[in-house]
């Protein structure tokens, strides 16, 4: 496979940001510094555009089981999506299947990437049956490289939901496993009463999705799974954190000296509760969870990227269509399918309402995209770096002029898609994975099957602070 040889750009790390050539060969970057010969390697002009390491999204949902349906996005669109996105690898959710094993989950979420990503991957598994074989599974999970587990404390009812007690015992189980556990933090008794509550009175329109899971329901769970993290003397992470009373929990366990790592999302930033409360069913375009909040939150999230306390910025990429998916619910909000889409506007939000606003910096851009995410999650250097004979990806980017969205979408976004037609800033682009362009311009010139499985190795990261 031939080389690349990018000139005349300026590299952005989380560290810093300087002027350098990077040549790419053999899948590895060999070389960053200044008059590299080409040596007959194709030669790319990054004049003017930044080069930064491939963006890391490790919270998606590509061809998900939920509520009855599946998300609309496979792994061909929804790969193809990150690619345009800026994203080299994402890493999504395997769930275990009731009765079923993690072994299991991985096995079948290989089967669905297999010959469609276009970019690599890696899991996470979704434990919802805490029997006592599945115990014993965690250390073999991570010597497979899949070092990173889930327990929903939400969505009661269904096989999602995880009681107190198998939440503990999974974070004790993890701290000698090697496995970093995730959490969606929100109460899911409150939330079931609640909903219960409000369809006895009639309120069935999607801003009930939010008005039943208020933030005080999430700052609860998220103090309660980590005050469990503390008990267990073990690191956690807890995802999509969407309000300021979750992230005040989360800072005063930093200010402890806890171990505990958060992500938000671009939903929360670029969308707020007033689209929710749309006319009609037209809110239930913008169902997720934790739902979006009033806008006062903001600043709190904004603030928390600043200093640490927010360490990466996932898309929890989970889109539904709108006709015949969002639809379910059209009586009954708790029917809807909770998701958006996300995965190729995530850098493009974080760009446009945080760097160019002045809100954070260019290299803390690529900390919560990219070199954050790697560290948390096992990967790094391997990925999230800029450095020679590391990276298997990077991006290319040049802040460009203001897209309408009023175009003809591309394959991969004939889906449910809330921003379109908004103002969305983006940027000519190109994506490199194992030195060759995936990604150019708006055009995919990957190939689907070529995306690669990453082995993780979270105990590489035990000791990294919380604050990375």
């Amino acid at each position: 496979m031939g080389g690349l040889l990018f000139t005349g750009g300026t590299i952005v790390t989380a560290d810093g940001s300087f002027e350098a050539d990077v040549l790419i060969e053999d899948e590895k970057i060999v070389a960053v510094g200044t008059d590299i010969a080409a040596n007959g390697t194709e030669t790319v002009d990054a004049s003017g555009k930044l080069i930064m390491p491939g963006f890391i999204d490790a919270h998606t949902h590509m061809a998900m089981p939920f509520g009855g349906t599946v998300t609309s996005d496979d792994w061909a669109t929804g790969t193809a999506a990150a690619a345009a996105g800026g994203t080299t690898m994402i890493i999504d959710f395997a769930l275990q299947e009731e009765g079923g094993t993690l072994a299991g989950a991985v096995e079948t979420w290989t089967e669905k990437a297999k010959d469609k990503a276009l970019i690599d991957y890696g899991f996470h598994v979704a434990i919802t049956d805490l029997r006592d074989d599945v115990k014993t599974e965690l250390p073999s999970l991570a010597a497979q490289g899949v070092a990173s587990v889930k327990i929903f404390m939400a969505y009661k009812g269904t096989p999602l939901y995880t009681e107190d007690d198998d939440l503990f015992e999974t974070l004790q189980l993890s701290k000698e496993a090697g496995v970093l556990v995730l959490v969606h933090a929100e109460n899911g008794d409150v939330i079931a009463k609640l909903q219960e509550q409000a369809l006895v009175n009639g309120n069935t329109a999607p801003r009930f999705h939010a008005l039943t899971r208020p933030p005080e329901v999430e700052a609860e769970a998220t103090g309660r799974a980590i005050r469990l993290a503390e008990v267990a003397g073990a690191p956690i992470l807890v995802v999509h954190v969407s309000c300021a009373p979750a992230l005040e929990e989360i800072h005063r366990a930093h200010e402890r000296g806890q171990t505990v790592y958060a992500e938000t999302c671009p939903q929360y930033f670029a969308f707020s509760y007033d689209d929710l409360a749309r006319e009609g069913f037209e809110g239930a375009k913008y169902v997720c969870s934790p739902p979006l909040r009033d806008e006062s939150n903001r600043p709190a999230l904004w603030n928390g990227l600043k200093v640490g306390d927010l360490q990466i910025f996932g898309s929890d990429h989970c889109s539904f269509n709108y006709r015949g998916q969002k639809e379910m619910g059209a009586d009954d909000f708790t029917l809807i399918p909770n998701g958006l889409p996300g995965a190729e506007e995530r850098a493009m939000a974080l760009w446009t309402l945080g760097v160019r606003e002045g809100r954070i910096s260019e290299n803390q851009f690529v900390a919560a995209l990219s070199t954050n995410q790697a560290r948390i999650y096992g990967a790094y250097p391997r990925k999230g770096a800029l450095v020679p004979r590391r990276g298997r990806g990077h991006r290319v980017v040049g802040p460009g002029a203001l897209d309408h969205g009023d175009g003809e979408q591309p394959p991969w976004q004939r889906r449910l898609h809330p921003v379109r037609g908004d103002d969305v800033r983006r940027w000519s682009r190109g994506g490199v994975r194992a030195g060759y362009l995936v990604y150019k311009d708006g055009e995919i010139l990957g190939e689907h099957g070529s995306g690669r499985f990453v082995e993780r190795n979270f105990t590489a990261t035990r000791g990294l602070e919380a604050k990375v």
